[in-house]
């Protein structure tokens, strides 16, 4: 059973991520996972100014809306992500300033690893999905199907998803996401990009210290 403090955590966290620029008025949603339920932002909810009565409670398995309150339109790929994912307990969908100029770039970057944050957080490859319409099974399944193997995806011409184990591994993740695209936008061809060799490096360093 879901209890009111989670709730409230969930409305908290919310709001972070409005006050980081990440999401504005009704765009982006949250969801958290709590056991077999799921908390997710309410359609046509503003994340920044989320109040409880707007948070959707729904069964993982199936969807089920279990305290009237209709999820987002892109509910389908959270709970998605979530069943796929059993490390993944946040998923968030935004669109900050930089991300979400670079989705809708005709030539944007295809690789991202400005500094070392970004292939350590955010992935080394950074999936694009094709525009579909929000809310749409397609993009849900898209979604979805590259979330299996990568933590972070860009919307192209729509937004950006992110995945983690908490509220803060999701946050960082777009907060990293957000400063690689900033970086590109700013900078443009004048990048001077990571290594293979030098990501590599980086990952058996850092995530190989995290697995002894």
């Amino acid at each position: 059973m879901v209890s009111t403090y989670q709730i409230d955590e969930f409305v908290r966290q919310a709001h972070r991520v409005g006050k980081a620029g990440l999401t504005i008025c009704s765009s982006g949603n949250l969801s958290w996972r709590i056991g077999d339920e799921v908390l997710i932002s309410g359609t046509g909810s503003w994340v920044p100014e989320l109040r409880a009565n707007r948070v959707s409670l729904c069964r993982l398995s199936d969807g089920t809306v279990l305290n009237g309150v209709k999820p987002s339109m892109e509910s389908v790929f959270h709970l998605g992500v979530l069943r796929e994912r059993p490390d993944v307990n946040v998923v968030l969908h935004f669109q900050s300033p930089y991300a979400t100029a670079v989705a809708c770039m005709k030539d944007r970057p295809s690789d991202f690893n400005v500094t070392a944050e970004i292939p350590l957080h955010v992935g080394a490859e950074i999936p694009m999905i094709p525009y579909f319409r929000p809310g749409s099974p397609e993009l849900a399944e898209h979604v979805v199907a590259e979330m299996k193997t990568h933590n972070s995806v860009m919307l192209l011409k729509h937004g950006q998803v992110v995945c983690g184990k908490d509220f803060d591994e999701a946050f960082e993740r777009a907060m990293f996401f957000e400063m690689a695209c900033r970086i590109a936008v700013i900078n443009g061809n004048n990048r001077d990009l990571l290594t293979n060799a030098e990501v590599c490096d980086l990952e058996e360093y850092f995530l190989g210290k995290e697995g002894k």
